[in-house]
């Protein structure tokens, strides 16, 4: 009698196990084909894979090759202050012009209403937004390798990259509130008024230092700074802060731009 009771627990608990890992394996099949549609859709969109792609290496072109000829050191500040520009556009654009667009369009109500888990769009966009990141990265390399005089160990590219990738979070997260308050029709244009502006004040388009002192002193509450610094500190062309001090700014932007969502996410459920 003990047997078959046993028995009848130990068939109990594996078919428990069985379902929980299906169902496990059911939720992270719906992630990764939410996360493949999701790229196959920016991807083929030219009007937003162009710009996040080539602008910075554009940009770098200009500043960091024609304008800093034979100057290596030049070219390797501006290769780490443009990476963080051009990880910042695919984060911003993403989350905040496209989201506000397909949240226009009805396509996030139709999601809210489906099965699929609520965060997989969420985390699809993040996942694109760091492959982008990533597509960023190798134009900007290729243009330093070939045309610059720029010269970084292996574990440089690769701590450089890691930084650049990953500090893109907060980023993500101001573009998700944006892409919750604005209306489709002027989410590209209100995101550019926030990503340029904050881009230049940050010290990306030209060295920190080349700006007025007020302007160097009102860099310091903005996140991008904090990420180009700990970019540059990599290759020691830093303006000298501590690690810490830039890794608690991004914290701390982090988690006031993820509230901001939360608020934005309360006021778009309450509509």
């Amino acid at each position: 009698m003990f047997d078959i009771k046993l028995a009848q627990t130990m068939k109990t608990s594996q078919t428990m196990n069985n379902s929980l890992t299906m169902n496990i394996m059911q939720t992270l099949n719906i992630y990764r084909l939410e996360s493949k549609f999701e790229w196959l859709k920016s991807i083929r969109n030219p009007s937003f894979a162009l710009p996040a792609i080539l602008f910075p290496a554009l940009f770098y072109m200009f500043f960091g090759v024609l304008m800093n000829q034979h100057d290596p050191q030049a070219a390797t500040y501006l290769l780490c202050s443009y990476g963080t520009f051009g990880i910042i556009g695919p984060a911003l654009f993403s989350f905040g012009a496209g989201l506000a667009i397909e949240r226009g369009q009805g396509w996030l109500d139709i999601k809210d209403a489906s099965p699929m888990p609520g965060a997989a769009h969420i985390v699809s966009r993040l996942l694109v937004s760091m492959a982008f990141s990533v597509m960023v990265l190798m134009s900007l390399g290729l243009v330093a390798f070939i045309f610059t005089d720029v010269s970084l160990s292996l574990s440089q590219v690769l701590t450089l990259s890691t930084i650049l990738v990953f500090g893109g979070l907060p980023f993500c997260l101001l573009g998700l509130t944006l892409g919750l308050l604005l209306k489709a029709e002027s989410a590209p244009a209100v995101v550019n008024l926030v990503y340029l502006p904050m881009s230049f004040l940050s010290g990306l388009w030209i060295p920190i230092s080349m700006l007025p002192d007020f302007l160097q002193s009102f860099a310091e509450f903005l996140p991008p700074y904090h990420l180009s610094q700990l970019a540059l500190k990599v290759v020691a062309l830093d303006s000298g802060g501590s690690v810490a001090k830039h890794l608690a700014i991004l914290a701390l932007s982090t988690v006031i731009f993820f509230v901001l969502a939360i608020v934005a996410f309360n006021k778009k459920s309450v509509r």
